[in-house]
């Protein structure tokens, strides 16, 4: 099923996430439901609090991205209970957009690498590194399990353009082809 993608003025993208254990009523089904929504919205990754779960629940698919990234091909993962471990020194800036954002941009500055560790579907751990696009996108995402947008990130001067544009979205007057909420 697809669900709605809770966009900017959300109280739910503000909050810090919770952790899941893997008795959380209709996880299967839910993983389900983000993988369908993801890819009806044409997003690269999706995390709980977008659909309007405070939970560390968080997807990303960049195969997408692979013509131009030949590195994404079969870069898919789901992360439950996601931590961020390490980060590189080395930061890169990039563009970056967001559907509980839609229809901004804004170059961010995140670590070129990153190590997470969390649980798979079947709750086993994992400790992986991830380097260029695909540490951009897991951060993108655990950033989301936090509170924090991207937006949220972008230089001061960038942040002061957005102010206009992120509170009309706030105020729903934005349109997308995916279904939205927004819930104060």
């Amino acid at each position: 099923m697809i669900l709605p993608v809770y966009i900017y003025g959300s109280s739910v993208l503000r909050e810090k996430a919770q952790d899941i254990t893997p008795d959380y009523p209709n996880l299967d089904k839910l993983i389900g439901d983000m993988w369908e929504t993801l890819y009806h919205a044409d997003g690269v990754g999706l995390a709980a609090p977008q659909i309007g779960l405070s939970i560390r629940l968080m997807m990303v698919d960049g195969s997408e991205l692979s013509e131009d990234r030949p590195e994404l091909k079969d870069f898919k993962r789901l992360m439950i209970n996601p931590s961020i471990l390490e980060v590189s020194e080395q930061t890169v800036i990039h563009q970056e957009g967001c559907l509980s954002v839609p229809k901004l941009w804004a170059d961010i500055e995140r670590p070129e690498s990153v190590k997470l560790a969390y649980l798979d579907q079947d709750f086993n751990p994992v400790e992986e590194w991830f380097h260029g696009m695909a540490a951009r996108m897991v951060q993108h995402e655990h950033s989301h399990l936090e509170g924090v947008l991207f937006t949220d990130l972008a230089p001061a001067i960038r942040k002061k353009m957005l102010q206009s544009k992120l509170q009309a979205i706030a105020r729903g007057e934005v349109k997308t082809f995916y279904k939205t909420k927004i819930v104060k």
